[in-house]
């Protein structure tokens, strides 16, 4: 093995505990804000490991699939935090001035 198998491999342990570490965050984390960093973390870190895998295989592919799942994962984590986000109902404000 040469240097640069040994970069690849520390690398790829030190992504996986990324990972794991926030899996954690996703299932205890104690808000639902953290959950969703989480989620974005974690979807930038599989990005990551796509890009890792373009550079190991040579293959430009995993590139074109590593820019496509960064893009729908940020579509889908601002999704999610619309939902999860608390909104501010135009009923409760108007009912308040009347009191």
């Amino acid at each position: 093995m040469n240097n640069l198998n040994h970069i690849e491999i520390i690398s790829l342990i030190l992504i996986c505990a990324a990972a794991l570490m926030a899996l954690y965050r996703i299932v205890f984390g104690p808000e639902n804000a953290d959950r969703i960093i989480s989620a974005d973390a974690l979807s930038l870190i599989s990005t990551i490991l796509l890009v890792l895998l373009a550079m190991v295989f040579d293959s430009s592919l995993y590139i074109d699939i590593a820019l496509i799942y960064a893009v729908l994962s940020f579509v889908g984590i601002i999704a999610i935090a619309k939902v999860i986000e608390p909104s501010e109902n135009i009923l409760d404000k108007n009912l308040g001035k009347e009191e």
